[in-house]
């Protein structure tokens, strides 16, 4: 059955058979033990019992007379989808004072028409005044229908509510706050969501004591103070403050400068400065600040976010449940360390110093790099050991050894040799007219966030490309290789430090999310990831506004033409070499007329032999009378000893396979017939296209770049592995001696040249 049931201040309720087990008569006395609070924004996934409060601009129409029907409901569907998942749910809203006035203005124009209707004996009405309206009569109207339109939503979730009516008062008296207790604890044992709102009909004014001087008294000015009171005397783990602001800025919103704190903790509000209250609500941000103080003093966690833009109203309140990173979420525990904003900010200042350094300087940087990854090889491996102690999976990923730091040392010092010719080169030179001259140079991107797993080798080589170009770098690493990385961070810095750049690179290594991280987009210019294709495609969701170079998917094509040598043919180190990494081969494509030739039975056995796992496409199922299992999808990425076999018509026939279920990865064609194999090279629309060679071939170490940060099939900007080059990006410089556009006009007394001019070689701006 569904009920709803109305309490107006109670002042009366004595049984004590209503208190449930454990609440003791002194239990409003102090609020939660001090430092309860949630530390952290993914911590907010462990809520309980959580308190939503509505402030006036949230359930407010514009007009300020009526409710926003359609955040309400989108609040309401939010609220009761956390309260079916076992959850707690209190919520303190305004909203009768606006509901009331649209009553009242309706009843007043209805019975002035009327009035005017019977003086004048006539239809057409003069024009009606509609008199001031008194917030507390407009109240007294809206309260019970406020309180019907949450009835008939939480009705469409099978919830239940009930009405609480408070005030400053009830809370002076003790007998009343143990009544307001037992009966809040006894709607929330029986399933119901309490709403709770201010009794604005009969509401007196604040009374003078030590408000917010401690833990113990907050008087119950405003619904911010009333949440804070009853989110804190009720225990709640949580209290989410909506408003219509995205949460507190360092300065008013819509000025110069403005930046929203992402969290906020106690001892910062003097760096603040508030602006004006809402256009409908009577506590302002200054208000709710210190309301979400006193709560968090009293050990309830608090956010304070948006509850008016339609394009987050809808999963505002879960987003901030799950733990992403909406609003300003007040916690007590400060990091030791910057925020990733401030890091971020670090970085680009550095970089920018970075790329000001001429190419000898970088080069130097990194030529220190290469030699302390040597000179520090014993604490290196020895905080790898512990990396490797602690894991559980993806050991060979995770593991470092001298020879890997001699390789990586040898790759730095060639790629300190190429760096030389990166940053500022001029790539075009034009003489535009007399006197007036256009370049166009490489420059860096800017601020790059590389994201990688478990290979720890991946930071002094993305370290050292980010170096060469003089781009700000920012890694996050996996938490699997926090020794590791931290070791060759701190190796990273020293070496940056000899040219007083030490920032330019930071490690990432709090608790944020990707997810967050991909928010940065006014901070961030590239996204890198390294990885599974898992993370990547991860990685091009969650960017927001951020460019993403890399591969969603790594579905690489061989294919065997009917004029193939049985000897090239037969190499299975496309799949086998490393059956995980994202250039390996996934789809063997078979000419039809190979099938049932020495060349096939040898493929498959081979592959046999290999331990590789055959999935059968359609049309080679087709030709068995016992075949493979047959694949669920021609674009499966296996990542392991498996692999699809398919059979084709044609050089085209293949060619068309490719493009409609390849990756744009890595393709490859095994033929002795020259003419096929140019025309393959040149339709296959990939990254990386090879002829009679392993497509384990796609990777920046072995096409001599040095180091990679990764394979990009994008079609925009760098493509296949990336190294130094793709790092870069141009600007235009325009040298000349007072020119204005009106010179060249049809009656101005210049013409254009737009010769080019010759650049001599190794040649910077």
């Amino acid at each position: 059955y569904t009920f709803t049931c109305h309490i107006i201040t109670m002042t009366h309720c004595h049984n004590k058979r209503y208190l449930p087990a454990g609440i003791s008569d002194h239990l409003f006395s102090l609020p939660r033990p001090h430092g309860k609070s949630f530390a952290h924004r993914s911590e907010l996934k462990q809520a309980k019992r959580i308190v939503v409060k509505l402030g006036s601009a949230v359930v407010t129409r514009g007009d300020e007379c009526g409710l926003a029907l359609g955040r309400l409901a989108s609040i309401v569907e939010q609220v009761a989808m956390l309260q079916n998942q076992g959850r707690e749910m209190m919520i303190v809203t305004s909203g009768a004072v606006a509901f009331g006035k649209q009553r009242l203005r309706h009843e007043i124009l209805l019975s002035q028409s009327v009035r005017q209707a019977l003086h004048s004996g006539q239809n057409q009405l003069k024009d009606m005044s509609i008199p001031v309206l008194e917030a507390r009569a407009c109240a007294a109207a809206g309260q019970s229908g406020l309180m019907a339109l949450y009835e008939a939503m939480f009705t469409q979730y099978s919830i239940c509510t009930a009405q609480i009516l408070v005030t400053n008062l009830d809370f002076h008296d003790e007998q009343k706050r143990r009544n307001l207790n037992s009966t809040l604890h006894e709607l929330l044992r029986m399933n119901i969501v309490p709403i709770i709102n201010t009794n604005d009909a009969v509401v007196p004014p604040p009374v003078p004591n030590s408000d917010l001087q401690g833990v113990n008294v907050i008087s119950i000015k405003d619904n911010d103070s009333l949440a804070a009171r009853l989110a804190v005397e009720m225990k709640a783990d949580l209290l989410i403050a909506l408003s219509d602001v995205q949460g507190l800025f360092d300065s008013p919103p819509g000025t110069d400068d403005a930046k929203l704190i992402d969290i906020f903790y106690p001892g910062d509000q003097q760096s603040i400065t508030y602006g004006t209250k809402s256009r409908v609500g009577i506590g302002g941000m200054e208000a709710k600040v210190k309301a979400a103080l006193w709560a968090l003093q009293g050990g309830t966690s608090v956010v304070i976010a948006n509850g008016t833009d339609p394009k987050v109203t809808g999963h505002v309140i879960t987003d901030i449940v799950e733990g992403k990173k909406v609003g300003t979420f007040f916690s007590e525990v400060k990091p030791a360390g910057p925020t990733v904003e401030q890091q971020t900010e670090m970085a680009r200042h550095a970089g920018r110093a970075l790329a000001s350094l001429l190419p000898e300087q970088r080069g130097e940087i990194i030529c220190c790099l290469s030699e302390l990854l040597t000179e520090k090889k014993e604490e290196i491996l020895s905080a790898n050991k512990r990396d490797m102690e602690l894991a559980t999976a993806l050991i060979d990923r995770l593991s470092l050894s001298t020879a890997k730091l001699n390789s990586l040392a040898i790759g730095l010092r060639q790629l300190a040799v190429s760096s030389r010719d990166s940053v500022g080169r001029v790539l075009r030179r034009t003489r535009v007219a007399n006197n007036l001259e256009l370049e166009q140079i490489t420059v860096p991107i800017g601020v790059l966030l590389v994201i990688f797993e478990s290979r720890p080798d991946c930071l002094p080589q993305v370290s050292a490309l980010a170096i060469a170009s003089g781009n700000a770098l920012l890694l996050k690493g996996g938490k699997e290789a926090a020794h590791t990385n931290k070791i060759l961070h701190q190796l990273t810095q020293e070496a940056l430090s000899i040219h007083g750049v030490t920032d330019a690179i930071q490690l990432v290594s709090t608790r944020e999310e990707v997810e967050d991280l991909c928010r940065l987009d006014k901070l961030i210019d590239l996204i890198i990831p390294r990885g599974s294709s898992e993370l990547v495609r991860e990685i091009q969701r969650a960017a927001k506004g951020i460019p993403v170079l890399g591969h969603s998917e790594g579905v690489c094509h061989i294919y065997v033409d009917n004029d193939a040598s049985i000897d090239k043919a037969i190499d299975v180190d496309s799949k086998c070499d490393y059956p995980a990494a994202c250039n390996a081969m996934e789809t063997l494509l078979i000419h039809k007329d190979l099938l049932r030739t020495p060349i096939f039975d040898q493929i498959i056995d081979m592959l046999r032999i290999e331990h590789v796992k055959i999935h059968a496409g359609p049309r080679f199922a087709s030709y068995l009378t016992f075949s493979p299992s047959e694949v669920k999808s021609l674009r499966t990425e296996y990542g392991d000893l498996e692999c699809c076999i398919e059979v084709v018509d044609s050089m085209q026939d293949a060619v068309d396979h490719i493009h409609k279920y390849g990756s744009s990865h890595t393709d490859v064609i095994v033929t002795e017939n020259e003419e096929t194999a140019e025309q393959f090279l040149q339709q296959v629309d990939s990254a990386c296209v090879f002829w009679n060679s392993s497509s384990r071939f796609a990777d920046g170490y072995r096409f001599g770049l040095g180091a990679e940060v990764g394979i990009s099939t994008a079609r925009i900007h760098a493509r296949g592995p990336v190294g130094l080059e793709g790092l870069l990006t141009t600007k235009w410089i325009l040298r000349g001696e007072g020119h204005t556009v009106a010179d060249f006009s049809e009656q101005g007394s210049m013409k254009y040249l737009h010769e080019n001019i010759p650049i001599p070689q190794g040649s910077f701006s």
